[in-house]
């Protein structure tokens, strides 16, 4: 009888552990998890603290009582796996509880240790009052500290995932809320212009956002406590609670220690299989160097999903079933109040960081439904493709409702591996409650289908410069609420063909409306006549957007 023995449970752990199961009745599983919870959604936590997740055992996706009884699983909580013995295929586990250490021998290791909370060294950092956020005990605690304290300032160091949750939750919960982030935006997959979206959204909110500025000093009181932060440029920001979410790192040291190999992320390395450099040791999750598949290159993305089919895909190869992890695109999607956030594949600072100068960017802004229907939410859209090869190589989507589903697709076409013109063609569910006849994913394919087979060029709100000719063919009341500059020549589209005459053939216009449907149109008139027109991609929106992200 094989005996697999898995370390961390939560989301990859917990997968590989019922999939392994309901693949073989005769296999001898243990799960070894440090906490007292095998099995939580952490991604869920900072959902507590305002109580829009009313009741903590919510949380909680399944007991060790439950698991052991529906898939005869041992499960040894509390229980830490302080060495791998790989030559005698062995582990040695502390109970916590007793700080007894004894062994155990497997046939089949499965590392899930998932990724720690990066938490500098710097002056004030043990104060009381100080948390992170990765287990139902850290939210018991912050939750329990608010209200032993009477908590009314948080300080949130760190624009991530995790940091901009737990902020949202506690400026719910009626907290005064300020955030410290030490690039110039909030969300790195994120590129500064679809950023400042969510930027202008928490300023509206009332929360305290200081950009290019990082956490140097904790202050705390006689007693310990928190009381202020002080940032590396010297303000000073008076909270009673601080949460660290910098950013979180792999829990690697100890594959390190067992001498398996890791990876140049960190993470450790593991083939497509999910195989560590020792073949009968396994990893998944956080803890993992992944593949990127848009670049090729090692990544670290610590994200729930691709965890929980890792550990589907381990539990497969353990029982001879032969599959292969493809990589991780780092899909994702975040709530700000009101907006909604995704991504997918590589931004563009990812790309040029990459040395990737073969693309074309797309922004648009359309609807989320059918303008005529009621409360259609913009969807302020990025895409990014390649022009030789006709791929996506990555999203980002900012909006309303509806942001999810979009990228969805977007994703989907990725790993399908289709070319962004076929997104043109794709059949769409459609009624005028939840899209539109032409869907943005439609028009996303069809002005990729226009750059391609080249019926019209592209200006991006970056090439603009004071010698750029602007032709803004928006109405006059649009011009009143602001305009790229006051130089624009402004011909309204519906009176553009009657007044050609006014332009130049000689100039090269570039011409811009609100969002750049209008613009479109304009220069297709513009080029059918003989004129040298560009249309500027997402038009005066983007423009706007991003010119303000400039200032950060």
């Amino acid at each position: 009888m094989k005996k697999i023995i898995i370390v961390g449970g939560v989301a990859g752990g917990a997968s590989a552990a019922t999939r392994l199961r309901r693949l073989s009745e005769e296999t001898e599983i243990l799960i070894f998890e440090r906490g007292a919870y095998i099995s939580f959604a952490n991604c869920g936590l900072p959902y507590y603290l305002s109580r829009e997740i009313d009741s903590i055992d919510n949380l909680l996706l399944n007991t060790p009582e439950k698991l052991m009884q529906r898939f005869n699983l041992k499960i040894k909580v509390l229980s830490e796996v302080i060495e791998i013995l790989p030559e005698n295929k062995k582990i040695k586990i502390k109970n916590l509880q007793n700080n007894s250490i004894y062994e155990e021998s497997y046939d089949e290791l499965i590392l899930s240790t998932g990724a720690y909370p990066f938490v500098p060294p710097i002056q004030g950092i043990n104060s009381k009052g100080v948390f992170t956020v990765r287990t139902i005990d850290d939210i018991k605690n912050i939750d329990e500290w608010i209200s032993a304290n009477k908590s009314k300032k948080v300080c949130v160091a760190g624009g991530g995932f995790i940091g901009m949750e737990t902020a949202e939750q506690l400026k719910k919960a009626g907290l005064k809320v300020s955030i410290i982030e030490a690039m110039n935006q909030i969300l790195a997959p994120f590129d500064p212009e679809m950023a400042e979206y969510l930027h202008a959204e928490i300023k509206n909110k009332g929360i305290e956002l200081i950009l290019n500025d990082a956490l140097g000093e904790i202050i705390s009181d006689s007693e310990g406590k928190v009381q202020a932060c002080i940032t590396k440029s010297g303000k000073k920001i008076e909270a009673d609670l601080v949460i660290m979410g910098i950013g979180v790192k792999p829990e690697n040291k100890l594959a390190k220690d067992g001498n398996l190999e890791i990876g140049i992320t960190g993470g450790i390395k593991v083939n497509e299989y999910l195989q560590t450099s020792n073949p009968n040791i396994w990893a998944v999750g956080d803890c993992i160097e992944v593949t990127d598949p848009v670049s090729g290159d090692p990544a670290l993305i610590a994200l729930g999903g691709p965890a929980n089919k890792q550990g589907r895909i381990v539990a497969d190869n353990i029982m001879q079933v032969d599959k292969k992890y493809k990589g991780t695109f780092g899909t994702f999607i975040i709530r700000t109040f009101a907006l909604t956030a995704a991504a997918t594949g590589l931004n563009e600072k990812m790309l040029q960081k990459k040395g990737i100068t073969d693309y074309e960017i797309i922004y648009l802004h359309p609807n989320s439904h059918a303008s005529y229907y009621p409360d259609a939410e913009r969807l302020n859209m990025k895409v990014i493709f390649s022009k030789k090869t006709r791929k996506i190589l990555g999203s980002q989507i900012v909006g309303g409702k509806g942001t999810d589903k979009r990228m969805d697709i977007i994703s989907t076409a990725m790993q399908a591996g289709l070319d962004i013109d076929e997104l043109a063609y794709l059949e769409l569910c459609y009624s005028p409650q939840y899209g539109s006849a032409k869907d943005p994913i439609n028009m996303v394919g069809m002005i990729a289908e226009n750059i391609l087979e080249g019926k019209f060029e592209q200006a991006q709100w970056k090439d603009l410069n004071p010698n750029s000719i602007l032709l803004d063919v928006r109405s006059e009341a649009e011009l009143q609420k602001g305009k790229i500059n006051n130089n624009a020549q402004n011909i309204p589209l519906d009176n553009l063909r009657e007044r050609l005459s006014e332009l130049d053939k000689k100039t090269e216009y570039i011409v811009y409306c609100q969002s750049g449907q209008r613009s479109y149109n304009a220069t297709r008139i513009l080029t059918n006549n003989g004129f040298n027109a560009k249309n500027l991609s997402g038009a005066y929106l983007t423009w706007q957007i991003g010119n303000n992200s400039l200032n950060k």
